[in-house]
């Protein structure tokens, strides 16, 4: 296992997954992030909180499998990301469609 400080997890959060499929989840306040597949969900909840100020209370994570791309006549492969979907408190709220 890899340890990783918590002001480099901080990095390693990529982005908000947005898609249909999520921006229903939204509803449910919950919220769907790409990050990187070596952090823990420990690492993650304290690295969210942090950013966004925001209570978590339940984290589901998956790895996404590798995918294959080919550009010309080399193949070689997609960086791997862990999906995380992420439920907060009800009260919380994480603005991702800010008009700043």
């Amino acid at each position: 296992m890899v340890r990783i400080n918590f002001s480099s997890s901080i990095d390693l959060i990529k982005y908000p997954l947005i898609t249909s499929k999520t921006n229903l989840l939204f509803e449910n306040n919950q919220y769907t992030f790409l990050v990187d597949p070596r952090l823990n969900k420990l690492s993650i909840k304290k690295a969210i909180e942090f950013l966004f100020d925001v209570k978590i209370i339940k984290i589901n994570s998956c790895n996404l499998p590798k995918k294959k791309r080919r550009v010309g006549q080399f193949t070689g492969i997609k960086p791997r990301y862990k999906k995380v979907i992420v439920k907060l408190a009800k009260d919380n709220k994480i603005d991702l469609f800010s008009n700043d």
